[in-house]
């Protein structure tokens, strides 16, 4: 069961003027469940894209790459589980381009103007002709509020769906953010996460839609991972469908961006942080928080050797205070020149370790209090500066075994 997720609240998953999503059963690879969704926009929309940095990345990964180039703007995505479509070469991109065909002959657009998606089995042939067949259903099942159907019809081996909301004010004018997500294991991105669709009403040009994206990315998906390892398939989408009638938002770094920015990630981060309570076979919500860094570099790059460490993970599912793991991580991390006699070391308000070694008032009893629980925050000072950067991670258990040795049954 997920750590500490709430169901998501039908009554904060915003319509965002300008979005219909349409879900059906296209019997991709099981029979009686949710795997095709389709997402049609209005035209006019601003759409950017940010996608795995995984050098054998799939067929709709490198369609999507190229489509987003365009000049004739995005019309619709299309979006399928069950199947990966990725180590499939060639052949899995003439499947990919013909499900994109399809599409645009429904809608009547160019082909173009379609985003594919896939998520599932690797390096199996894309059932195209089933996904070809769904889309009239799907397309026809298309509503502003179909949010939380859409959350439901992207899951693979999620045990929960994600989806949220959030809005703000710009320019005297509301504007709402409705995005969800999908991710359970093979989380590591690298920009990221399986994958996301974040929808804005607010009017953004499309100038200053990339930066948006990877900025939503770098400070949100990009702090997450469950067990380090980078999909092929890792996809964040943002669109902003221009309907909110302020004036065009054509710099981020304005109050308007600003605003913007910080309601789409309050949205990013829930969802980014879902993926890590979904984690599969999770019974711990993690946050590693390093500060005291040189740069945010190195405090990236320590706290994700903590979050990465099998024996750091495996620990906090046994809730064993073996934490010199910890220590151990944060040597191996890549600093060369770390001082260890530096080190502080805090497992939520118990202090483990000071200058370095265990901290006299430390008694293991603490620490066994603390990684009961079910969220636990660890803190590392490297006493080198002033950076700080944090991430999300979850525990190591029995079962994330067991999901992923049935994977394909």
């Amino acid at each position: 069961m997920p750590v500490n997720l709430p169901a998501p609240d039908p009554d904060t998953l915003f319509p965002i003027a300008g979005v219909r999503i349409g879900v059906t059963e296209a019997g991709i690879r099981k029979a009686g469940r949710k795997d095709l969704t389709v997402v049609l926009l209005d035209e006019g929309a601003s759409v950017a894209g940010v996608f795995t940095t995984n050098r054998f990345c799939a067929a709709p990964v490198q369609i999507c790459r190229l489509h987003l180039e365009g000049k004739l703007g995005i019309r619709a995505l299309l979006i399928n589980t069950g199947n990966a479509n990725a180590g499939t070469g060639d052949e899995g991109l003439a499947r990919a381009r013909s499900t994109c065909v399809a599409m645009a002959q429904q809608l009547g657009v160019a082909v173009e103007q379609i985003l594919p998606f896939s998520t599932g089995v690797i390096m199996e042939p894309l059932p195209n002709d089933r996904i070809e067949a769904g889309l009239a259903a799907a397309i026809a099942d298309a509503k502003p509020g179909n949010w939380l159907r859409a959350a439901e019809g992207i899951m693979t081996t999620d045990t929960a769906p994600k989806a949220f909301g959030a809005k703000t004010v710009i320019g005297g004018k509301p504007v709402h953010v409705t995005g969800v997500s999908k991710g359970a294991g093979m989380i590591r991105p690298n920009m990221a996460t399986m994958l996301g669709f974040i929808a804005t009403d607010a009017c953004v040009s499309q100038a200053v839609m990339h930066q948006l994206a990877l900025e939503l990315a770098e400070s949100s998906f990009n702090r997450v991972t469950v067990d380090g390892d980078t999909s092929t398939n890792d996809s964040l989408v943002v669109i902003a469908t221009n309907r909110a009638g302020h004036a065009a938002i054509d710099a981020l770094d304005s109050a308007e961006g600003q605003a913007l920015k910080q309601a789409m990630l309050e949205v990013a981060r829930n969802l980014a942080q879902a993926i890590v309570r979904d984690g599969e076979g999770a019974t711990k919500f993690i946050t590693v928080q390093v500060d005291g860094g040189r740069d945010e570099a190195e405090c990236r790059i320590a706290a994700y050797a903590i979050a990465h460490s099998p024996l750091v993970k495996t620990a906090f599912f046994a809730s064993d205070p073996n934490l010199g793991r910890i220590l151990a991580a944060v040597g191996y991390a890549g600093i060369d020149d770390l001082d260890q006699s530096l080190i502080e070391l805090f497992l939520d308000d118990v202090h483990v370790v000071t200058h370095g070694g265990r901290h006299p008032r430390y008694r293991e009893e603490d620490g066994q209090r603390v990684m009961r629980q079910s969220e636990i925050t660890i803190q590392v000072g490297l006493g080198r500066g002033s950076a700080s950067q944090t991430v999300w991670t979850c525990d190591l258990s029995h079962d994330y075994v067991t999901i992923n040795a049935d994977y394909r049954s």
